[in-house]
Order: structure tokens, then sequence, then C-alpha cells
């Protein structure tokens, strides 16, 4: 393995109060680019389908991502002791006209590894986003969740607000 480089360095954004809430041997952090050996896309794989990727397209993936620190932010949780990705998810901060120019964030892919499920990590994960989100100065952060997760996300504060509609498209 390489030497890892980060999705985001800036430290502040990560939560003190959430990483002292998680177990001793347990890091949240920023995306690495040493996570695609370390199990991202295992833990990824228990939302939805990841495909085939090689790491080189993780890879090529990430680097965007890091090369676009300002809009992307990925967090793991990371289990030290086994050198493994245990959680993940992402805030992604789009900037709008409205609201004084101002930003929403989305919070997209949480997941938790299946033999890490019951540990509150994906509670941890959502705590961290909600933090970056306030020191990204977003005005709300939204989220899309299946109908069975609605109960978690309102134990994490949100609120069920109006619909959700999607359409699919043939390409990638």
């Amino acid at each position: 393995m390489t030497i890892d480089t980060y999705q985001f360095d800036d430290l502040k954004l990560l939560s003190p109060e959430v990483q002292k809430l998680l177990p001793d041997q347990y890091q949240l952090r920023s995306l690495g680019s040493n996570d695609f050996a370390r199990g991202h896309l295992d833990v990824l794989s228990v939302l939805t389908q990841t495909g085939t990727h090689t790491y080189h397209d993780w890879l090529d993936q990430f680097q965007y991502m890091q090369s676009h620190a300002d809009t992307y932010f990925s967090i793991v949780i990371e289990d030290q002791a086994l050198d493994r990705v245990v959680a993940v998810g992402t805030l992604f901060v789009e900037r709008k006209f409205v609201h004084d120019n101002g930003r929403v964030g989305h919070i997209e892919d949480i997941a938790v590894a299946n033999d890490q499920q019951g540990q509150r990590l994906g509670l941890r994960v959502i705590q961290a986003l909600q933090y970056i989100g306030r020191q990204q100065g977003c005005y709300k952060i939204i989220l899309d969740c299946a109908t069975k997760n609605i109960p978690f996300y309102e134990k994490c504060g949100f609120q069920q607000k109006e619909s959700q509609m999607v359409m699919y498209t043939s390409s990638k």
C-alpha cells in the first residue's frame, strides 16, 4: 500500500463529539486513497450494487472527488485494529441561487458493514455528516431513503417532507 491521501484534509470538519462516541479502536476520518483495499466498496454493497470497479476505476473517482473537496465530503469509520472500513457516508454540497446563494447538503450512500450493524455506526455517520453540513454553512440538509428507513432518519433529526421523484436513464 502507498501512503494514504485523503479526500479532504480539514480536520475541523470532523466532529470531535462523534469520535468520542465511537469504540476505542474506531476512527472517524475522510475517505482515504487506500480505502479500496480496506473494503470501501464492500461496505457500500450492503446498500446497493457497486459495479465491477477495478482499483484504478475507484481511484479515478476518488481523485475526482478529492479535486472537488469543497463539494464532496466522503467519510468512513475505520476499525483500526482490523485496518478495515466498517461504515461510510457522503455529504454533497449543492450551491444555490436561492436563499442568498445558499448551500444545501445532500446526504448520500450511508452504509454499515453487515457484521457491524447494531452498534449505532450509521447514526454516527449521519451525525458526522450533519456536523460537516453545518461547518459548510448549509441552510438545510436533505436525504432520500427507503420507506423502511424513515424511522431511523427521524431518530437522527430528519422529518418527512413532500415526495421524491426519480427517472432512470439508460446512460451510466
